[in-house]
């Protein structure tokens, strides 16, 4: 039987029309602490090169602070839900931001590779709770008829955020030194956390409160649900397919195609301002749609396509990289219509648990992948590469489809 939940209340007072102002001052706070999650996802990396060279560090210790960072945040983010639907999301948010500044100031006066681990842990603890945050403030705040464009532009800024970090610290450590990179961070971090103070009283919350029979058990309860690890399972899924452009598409054009180094980098590029673009439009796309699971799989069914077709190496090197970057358009158009087929699996008064829990597989997927197609490519099979991330995109296609199975209305 099919049944469909509804996520966290409403703001009192949300029956009556909200002004178009109110809604989009919410999702213009919820993308900017987005954009600074995604921000801090690149903290470190982009001058990874530079501490190698200063440290004396290795690949793979330069590697372990990514993985530390992904670990952290991944478990984390299932955790922090709870706090989440226990404190309310607003307390959290500047906990977190605050961590940022923390992890921000600690690379600023590293002096070796412990003061870098120190500044990834700090990261990924920062990072943890955003999902289970962002979403519960959208759900509450914004009007259930303009979600979908709460969404759209959720996905847009965090996509941006990843684009702004390696222009800015790189930009910064060419112009004076890479620990001034790290000072200019925490003062962006400091200008962000002034922004969502100024503005707090949007980004309030409703806790659903618990009465004296309430037990530890009754939290856990939704761990319970398919629809659940269906939604983990579409994250982990299709963030292993990211995961392989982000981190193989370049070496892969250059092996296969010949493609200079800077121009496959573009590629990269490309595919996540395309993402960007797709999100925009995903979120006029998820408004006006019905059957969100449907898009879903579609738009994500179209991107594993064109990743097969460029595995194939027919288009050459050059359609090769725009069949990429058409695909980071496709994935973004379904990105929208993806957050509204979670909200439809959420029960109520458990937004951060189950955001939580879901977007757990994000990370889980950033992390897995690396050792799954890391193996591929120490082969050279580099359009097997290309091909597994086409199919476990196709795979996430089926869990979409199978959580709006169990949600569709009807």
């Amino acid at each position: 039987m099919s049944t469909t939940t509804t996520s966290a209340a409403a703001v009192p007072g949300a029956a009556a029309p909200v002004p178009w102002g109110r809604d989009a001052t919410v999702m213009a706070l919820v993308g900017l602490a987005h954009a600074t999650s995604h921000f801090s996802h690149l903290l470190l990396a982009p001058l990874f090169p530079i501490f190698m060279c200063e440290f004396g560090l290795s690949y793979a210790e330069v590697g372990v602070l990514t993985s530390v960072f992904f670990v952290i945040s991944g478990v984390g983010q299932a955790l922090s839900g709870f706090v989440v639907d226990r404190v309310g999301a607003r307390p959290v948010l500047f906990a977190a931001i605050v961590c940022f500044l923390g992890s921000a100031l600690a690379a600023a006066q590293a002096q070796g590779y412990a003061g870098l681990l120190l500044a990834a842990v700090l990261a990924g603890v920062g990072n943890a709770p955003f999902h289970p945050v962002d979403f519960s403030i959208l759900n509450q705040r914004v009007s259930p008829s303009r979600l979908g464009y709460a969404y759209s532009v959720h996905g847009l800024t965090g996509n941006l955020g990843w684009a702004l970090a390696p222009a800015f610290l790189v930009g910064v450590a060419t112009l004076d030194q890479w620990r001034h990179a790290y000072w200019a961070a925490a003062v962006l971090y400091l200008v962000v956390l002034g922004v969502l103070w100024w503005q707090r009283d949007h980004l309030r919350t409703e806790v659903v409160r618990r009465g004296a029979e309430h037990r530890v058990a009754d939290d856990l309860a939704f761990l319970r649900l398919p629809v659940v690890w269906w939604c983990f399972g579409f994250f982990l899924l299709s963030t292993m397919t990211l995961a392989v452009v982000q981190t193989y598409a370049v070496p892969i054009l250059q092996a296969v195609h010949a493609v200079p180094l800077p121009t496959a980098t573009l590629t990269v590029t490309a595919y996540m301002l395309a993402g960007a673009v797709g999100m925009a439009l995903g979120g006029w796309v998820a408004a006006r749609a019905a059957a969100v699971d449907r898009v879903v799989a579609l738009t994500m069914a179209a991107g594993a396509l064109l990743m097969l077709l460029a595995a194939t190496g027919w288009l050459g090197g050059a359609g090769s990289m725009a069949a990429l970057a058409v695909t980071g358009l496709a994935v973004g158009i379904g990105g929208p219509s993806r957050d509204l087929l979670i909200r439809r699996a959420t029960p109520k008064g458990a937004t951060g648990r189950v955001y939580g829990t879901v977007y757990s597989g994000l990370d889980t997927g950033f992390a897995v992948a690396p050792l799954v197609f890391g193996v591929l490519m120490d082969h050279g099979w580099y359009a097997a590469t290309l091909a597994g991330g086409a199919v476990t995109l196709l795979l996430a296609v089926v869990a979409a489809l199978a959580v709006g199975q169990r949600t569709r209305v009807g």
